[in-house]
């Protein structure tokens, strides 16, 4: 059985169906009690004035909800709001939205300098970046500004949102509120539960999702919440599999016919290869010695090649072209890097390639299930077609597993672990399933 194999009609309907109903069922948690109350949301908050805050203002005042944005520094938030112009200055040239209708929108967002605008907020969402101490200084800040009852939510896409939450005096009123880049297109909004946050924040955070026409799907709180947690495994092992043998194009090439619009490095020289550099260069000194990593995207930034922008990546990129053409120097670095590791390179297929890539997320996202991160194996699913690109037509990577089977997903990864060491031990409920002639889809 290949996996790259088209899926037939009937099975592509199922899979769509089944994506439908998985969205849908994402906004019923359990522990909520019927008629809970919502907190008013009537005027929002912004700590940012960057792409992602930017982004998540536009998508409030896209449903009529005022929002001000703060940024310590004049400049810094005069460039976000002419970037805000500019994004509807374009949706009025493509003809998606008149004049009028942008004039109106921009009308409902206003910019400050001090953190006392948002004194009457009724939610705060900071949208800074990944610095833990950053975060916690504004969460102080806040707690000391912000009326009582307001929510206040962290943008952050993995930090712990309980040692977030301990900086203010009020716990049970932070949550996570994870939007996706651009956040005023993207339909996946992952709302994190801490554990003191109160239950009608989270109940209206995922009704507010559904008024933004976003999906909103739960999560605990974990290293990448839920999508993020499934993606580092995809992505971590398309990076070792071109270090033992295979080429950026051969990986990428197996997961678009697997279904994916971009493959891994093509999305990452789209996005920049410089995209959390910084931080991955500093996590070096003090990650654990007893598993393999991969730093060849930090090698490509110290030579340059961040991407589209630099115009070479892991691909290259002809003046005005953004398609990726294969490159000699990077794959001459990459075969050179192999034989640096000790690596002896081999021919690598398509199906190994989407096998050693998808069933990590199989794995992992039967970690999150048993540890009850995720509510439901169909949320891990909703997560990785609407906000991960995973194809629609194979209805997400539990449900894909569910169809191959979890015992032939089972002795796949224990296979892995017996090869590859850590990366791949096997959950303990994979395990127990594949035992049983069990589905995530029955949990």
């Amino acid at each position: 059985m290949t996996f790259l194999a088209p899926v037939c009609e009937a099975e592509r309907g199922r899979a769509l169906a089944y994506v439908e109903r998985a969205r849908c069922d994402a906004a019923a948690i359990p522990d909520l009690p019927p008629g809970l109350p919502l907190r008013p949301v009537a005027r929002v908050g912004i700590v940012g004035s960057g792409t992602m805050g930017g982004g998540i203002a536009m998508s409030f005042a896209n449903v009529g909800i005022a929002v001000t944005i703060i940024d310590t520094d004049v400049a810094a938030l005069n460039r976000g709001l002419a970037r805000v112009r500019r994004n509807y200055d374009a949706s009025v040239a493509r003809g998606r939205l008149d004049a009028a209708g942008r004039d109106a929108r921009l009308a409902r967002i206003r910019g400050a300098v001090d953190v006392e605008a948002l004194r009457d907020a009724d939610l705060v969402i900071e949208a800074v970046f990944e610095d833990m101490a950053l975060k916690r200084s504004i969460f102080a800040r806040l707690d000391a500004v912000a009326r009582p009852g307001a929510i206040l939510a962290t943008n952050t896409s993995g930090l712990d949102i309980d040692e977030i939450a301990a900086a203010t005096a009020r716990p049970a009123d932070v949550v996570g509120a994870h939007f996706f880049s651009p956040a005023h297109v993207q339909k996946l909004l992952e709302v994190v539960r801490g554990p003191r946050t109160a239950p009608d924040v989270i109940a209206t955070l995922m009704d507010l999702g559904r008024r933004l026409g976003k999906v909103s799907v739960l999560s605990r709180v974990y290293p990448g919440f839920i999508g993020n947690a499934l993606f580092r495994q995809y992505v971590r092992e398309a990076h070792f599999l071109v270090e033992e043998g295979a080429l950026p194009h051969e990986v990428d090439d197996a997961l678009v016919r697997f279904g994916y619009a971009m493959g891994v490095f093509a999305v990452h020289d789209m996005a920049g290869n410089d995209v959390g550099w910084q931080m991955r260069k500093a996590e070096m000194a003090t990650r654990p010695r007893d598993r393999r990593w991969n730093d060849l995207i930090l090698e490509l930034c110290e030579m340059g090649r961040l991407g589209q922008k630099s115009g070479r990546g892991w691909y290259r990129y002809d003046d005005g072209d953004r398609r990726p053409r294969r490159d000699p120097d990077v794959e001459r670095y990459i075969v050179e890097r192999s034989a640096q590791l000790g690596i002896a390179r081999r021919p690598i297929g398509a199906d190994e390639i989407v096998e050693r890539c998808l069933y990590g997320m199989i794995n992992e996202g039967a970690r999150l299930l048993e540890q009850g991160i995720a509510l439901r194996a169909s949320d891990i699913d909703a997560v990785l077609v609407t906000g991960y690109g995973f194809p629609s037509e194979r209805g997400g990577p539990m449900y894909w597993a569910d169809r191959i089977g979890l015992g032939r997903v089972c002795d796949a990864v224990r296979g892995l672990y017996a090869r590859h060491g850590y990366w791949w031990t096997p959950v303990r409920l994979l395990e127990r399933l594949a035992a049983g002639d069990g589905k995530f889809g029955d949990l």
